[in-house]
């Protein structure tokens, strides 16, 4: 029902809709460390030093994708942004919920979130792969590419995506 609606808002406005999927993107990362913190600090685990830092790195990955989405523009209707922020805000507390319960339930939750997400940005590159082979890359992603390369290299052995995938 949720991937109807986006279908409907973002009709024919793809790089709206990639800007709305990052900023939302970044709100599990968020969400995690949150409870990371929490259980460090209740004394109900104190090992999450190595998750903390994948999840920043994560984190910090998705504020480069939306960087390259508002260079392009993805962000100028007010609508679009006031959606995203707030949908944002609910699905922090949304997992915030669901880690309570599950912390596996959260997980999962989110790689569904992200599978639609890389479903999207897909079939989007296979429809337009002519045409994107042809522009420039935008000025901020250089910028953000080397940037997060440097991150990479500073945590040790490089930043790793839950699953084992960089």
């Amino acid at each position: 029902m949720l991937c109807a609606f986006l279908d409907a808002w973002f009709e024919d406005r793809p790089i709206a809709r990639f800007w709305f999927l990052e900023t939302v993107a970044r709100m599990p990362y968020f969400a995690y460390i949150s409870m990371l913190h929490l259980y460090e600090t209740l004394g109900w685990w104190r090992r999450s030093a190595e998750a903390k830092r994948v999840h920043f790195a994560q984190e910090v990955n998705e504020f480069h994708h939306l960087l390259v989405m508002e260079s392009l523009g993805g962000d100028r209707r007010w609508a679009d942004r006031f959606f995203a922020q707030h949908a944002a805000i609910i699905y922090y507390w949304v997992l915030i919920a669901l880690w309570l319960l599950s912390p596996t339930t959260a997980y999962t939750f989110s790689e569904l979130i992200e599978a639609h997400a890389v479903d999207t940005y897909g079939e989007f590159v296979d429809a337009n792969a002519a045409a994107l082979a042809a522009l420039e890359a935008p000025a901020i992603a250089p910028v953000s590419y080397t940037h997060l390369r440097a991150h990479e290299t500073e945590a040790e052995g490089g930043c790793r995506r839950v699953g084992g995938k960089k």
